[in-house]
């Protein structure tokens, strides 16, 4: 990779529309397939969902909890998926949430951004409630391999809102202060919910990605996502994952109409300004 983490994604979103499609293989979805629960159904649904949605969506995002409850066999299942999706330039956004103080968010950050890791992702979701600061390391690692990190802010789950919304405020502010000076986007993105009432912060001068996840199963529609996000069309990701994966026949279907249902409202948020 030679070009950074904002420049790759500004030329997906460009290139695909908004959407970020996350893989989520429970074990309820993968008997919903008509699977077992095995390492081996757990491959054969990745890659289905890889076939049908690599070309047409600027994100991929596997969780990785759903690889980590089979141990190695599920590890070398999401490495494969990885490269799977960075193989035909697909953007793969790992979301494992970690944080930690510092010694430890550096073994993260080797494990999962460094250039020669197996599970090199060119994003990660990163949790700040160590402290935005405990973050700095991962921040550093992400820049150095032209790679981006999605810091969670105002999650799409309803238990969230008390713990994060006197804190959201400082998330953005950090995010701000990292992003200063990039083009097009900095390497720090935020996760804000787009099953959210309202925006209680600006996010006018994040000069970052806003990863929304919350569409479909949460409740969220594309029409909520331009009413959130309007403002910041251009650096919004909405996100979907089981309302597209719930049957395996029409991933590919579903992936293209949330994605363009979702640019279609955002482009009437920009046309109403």
């Amino acid at each position: 990779m030679n070009e950074s983490f904002g420049s790759r994604l500004r030329a997906r979103l460009d290139a695909c529309g908004p959407l970020c499609v996350g893989i989520d293989p429970s074990p309820a979805l993968l008997h919903t397939w008509g699977l077992d629960d095995s390492p081996a159904a757990l491959e054969r649904f990745c890659r289905t969902v890889v076939e049908a949605v690599a070309d047409v969506a600027a994100v991929v995002k596997p969780q990785s909890a759903f690889f980590e409850r089979w141990g190695s066999r599920g590890i070398a299942v999401l490495e494969r998926t990885i490269a799977d999706l960075r193989e035909v330039g697909t953007l793969v956004l790992l979301d494992v949430k970690r944080g930690d103080i510092d010694s430890t968010m550096a073994a993260y950050a080797e494990a999962y951004l460094d250039k020669g890791s197996p599970l090199a992702a060119d994003a990660v979701t990163l949790s700040p409630y160590l402290g935005f600061g405990s973050l700095e390391g991962a921040i550093t690692s992400a820049m150095a391999n032209d790679a981006g990190v999605f810091v969670l802010a105002r999650t799409s789950n309803p238990e969230a809102a008390g713990l994060q919304r006197p804190v959201a405020g400082q998330v953005l502010a950090g995010a701000a202060a990292a992003n200063a000076g990039h083009a097009p986007f900095g390497p720090v993105g935020v996760v804000m919910g787009a099953t959210l009432p309202a925006l209680e912060h600006s996010l006018d001068d994040l000069n970052g990605p806003i990863l929304a996840p919350g569409l479909g199963a949460q409740g969220a529609t594309p029409a909520d996502v331009a009413r959130l996000f309007g403002p910041v069309r251009h650096a919004v990701v909405p996100s979907v994952s089981r309302a597209v994966l719930a049957d395996p026949k029409q991933v590919r279907s579903r992936t293209l109409r949330y994605r363009d249902e979702c640019a279609a409202h955002l482009s009437g948020a920009a046309a109403q300004k």
